[in-house]
């Protein structure tokens, strides 16, 4: 986070930010669509890649846990264990040795005024980004400083527990098994850390996003296991999302599970200004292997074919 930004990409103030504008300008062509796993597969890799190159970190991109939580802190990770496995903690999240303040990331959000977009957003109060300032956010606002604000939900967390993974991993082809990743495991660690965490553009500005996320390759590429190679090269889905990107809900229409969805600051902020990007690399409406995932300069530019085997020339990892 220190590390100064260093592409001109709007309002970035640190290589942290980089890493999540290249989330927030283009998020309305990478949810919802065909690419949204492949998107988010490389941007972890991109994340990972800035770890060892430009910061020094020697272990591997986390996301799950091999210890019990009470055993595991974050000077114990090896490459032979990790320190997030959601649906473990589906249920109570609040609990959850991630948001420790000593040992993770820090804690629910309780703070009030200063640096969040308005009163009832709470700031996180301990851990280690405590006093982090956040350039991007809400949504695809830019250049108001802003803090990691979260609001832990245990009922939405359980979203991200083991019947809902099971169900995701049985289905048949991407073009059902994308879709329902998209929604209950993903929204399921989105919506139970809440705040920053639940804005689905900016919500990199919260370092849990790479925990979770890199969560959610692994079990991408669990299901691509089931049937290799056939699974290298099943890519299907729309390019643009059917809403044009994250409209606000009607009203009434959210369950009373959300309640932190009153205190975003304005759903406008989610409406991709002009400029925005748009899909590359396919004849049409339809995700193809040779959809462009554009990086915006933070690591080159790669088509979903290149990301699609995890071991192959490009990302060269495993999960164990």
């Amino acid at each position: 986070m220190a590390k100064p930004a260093t592409l001109g990409l709007p309002s970035t103030t640190n290589r942290f930010e980089e890493l999540q504008s290249i989330h927030q300008i283009p998020a309305a062509i990478t949810h919802n669509v065909g690419a949204f796993l492949p998107y988010h597969r490389l941007h972890m890799h991109a994340h990972e890649r800035a770890l060892r190159e430009e910061c020094g970190y020697k272990g591997a991109q986390p996301y799950v846990s091999s210890l019990p939580l009470t055993t595991l802190t974050l000077t114990n990770i090896t490459p032979q264990n990790r320190y997030w496995d959601e649906p473990r903690d589906a249920g109570h999240f609040s609990t959850s040795v991630v948001l420790d303040p000593i040992t993770g990331f820090g804690g629910n959000g309780t703070g009030f005024g200063g640096l969040n977009p308005q009163p009832n957003m709470g700031c996180i109060q301990d851990g280690p980004f405590a006093s982090f300032v956040n350039n991007l956010g809400p949504g695809h606002l830019k250049g108001v400083p802003n803090c990691i604000y979260r609001f832990v939900n245990d009922t939405v967390s359980l979203m991200s527990s083991q019947i809902y993974v099971d169900e995701c991993k049985a289905k048949p082809n991407y073009l059902e098994f994308w879709p329902c990743l998209e929604t209950a495991p993903h929204v399921g660690g989105h919506g139970g850390v809440g705040g920053k965490m639940l804005d689905p553009v900016a919500s990199p500005g919260d370092p849990i996003f790479y925990l979770h996320h890199t969560w959610l390759d692994k079990l991408f590429w669990e299901w691509q296991a089931l049937d290799l190679p056939a699974r290298l090269f099943d890519i299907s889905g729309p390019n643009l999302p059917p809403t044009g990107g994250f409209p606000p809900p009607p009203p009434g229409s959210l369950p009373v599970i959300f309640p932190e969805v009153d205190k975003f600051p304005d759903f406008a902020l989610l409406v991709p200004p002009p400029g925005s990007p748009l899909p590359q690399g396919d004849p049409g409406n339809v995700t193809t292997l040779t959809h462009i995932l554009d990086m915006l300069g933070v690591i080159p530019n790669a088509t979903i074919a290149d990301v699609m085997n995890i071991g192959g020339d490009l990302l060269c990892y495993e999960y164990v």
